[in-house]
């Protein structure tokens, strides 16, 4: 089983999970050209990706929708609330709708090898999910663009061999940074983004004996450095009754504009 990130950031998601059998997307949020780019990279024809998966339907993370689903004919799995606001997106042009695929929070979805677990997320989208997906008793967890976290969340994230979680902003370099007040509030609300901090105390909650990698994803550009992403999270870890210290899993961060480390269990 295999993830690697396509793209990660405010300005586009795109994110490569897969097994020899299956190859799946999760999110389009960049240029057609830049998804094929990805894809190439990691030795794939788009015309062999089995599904492309949306958390919701924010720009950055559709953007390409349109025209990878024309080109290939991509089934597109999302929760029908998602589903009902990207037809409503008009920058995408028209998507047949026989590429559509409703899925239902809390219900699995099998794609050939792969099953996925679409998850509630609180963030201030239609209906947005974040997804666990497992092969092979191997479990990896797509968690972004969320503002808070509750017992829910812990429980259906527990047991992850790989961690793709989100670590937004930090908030000293949002609040005095140029940013809108109304814009501000909405990234640090309970439907908005995960600082940092918030990051590393969820993470906290999620680690296990078997955990192999964690990535860092959906850094702001303007409010976030890969620097501090890393050194919080890091420190949250360590400050929590977790037991885990620096050394016993890698933490990698999520490039923003050029395709990742590929992490493979």
């Amino acid at each position: 089983m295999r993830l690697c990130s396509i793209a990660s950031g405010s300005s586009g998601n795109c994110v490569y999970v897969g097994s020899d059998a299956t190859h799946l997307l999760i999110d389009v949020g960049i240029s057609g050209k830049r998804i094929e780019e990805g894809a190439a990279t990691l030795g794939l024809k788009l015309s062999e990706i089995d599904g492309i998966f949306i958390t919701h339907e924010h720009s950055d993370h559709i953007n390409g929708l349109g025209v990878i689903s024309r080109k290939y004919g991509i089934p597109i799995y999302a929760t029908s609330g998602t589903i009902q606001a990207i037809k409503q997106t008009s920058t995408l042009g028209k998507i047949d709708d026989s590429l559509f695929h409703s899925i239902t929070p809390d219900e699995k979805c099998i794609i050939k090898d792969m099953t996925l677990y679409p998850m509630r997320t609180s963030h201030d989208a239609a209906e947005p999910v974040a997804y666990k997906i497992s092969h092979d008793k191997k479990k990896m967890g797509i968690v972004t663009d969320l503002g808070c976290y509750n017992d829910y969340t812990i429980a259906c994230m527990n047991d992850l061999d790989v961690i793709y979680l989100e670590a937004n902003h930090d908030i000293n370099m949002l609040q005095v940074g140029s940013y809108p007040y109304y814009l501000k509030q909405r990234i640090l609300g309970e439907k908005g983004h995960l600082s940092n901090e918030a990051s590393g105390k969820l993470l906290s909650k999620l680690l296990n004996g078997h955990i192999k990698a964690v990535v860092l994803a959906h850094l702001s550009k303007e409010n976030n450095l890969p620097e501090l992403a890393y050194e919080a999270v890091k420190l949250e870890i360590m400050m929590s009754d977790a037991g885990y210290h620096e050394g016993d899993f890698p933490i990698y961060v999520a490039k923003r504009s050029e395709v990742s480390q590929m992490i493979e269990i």
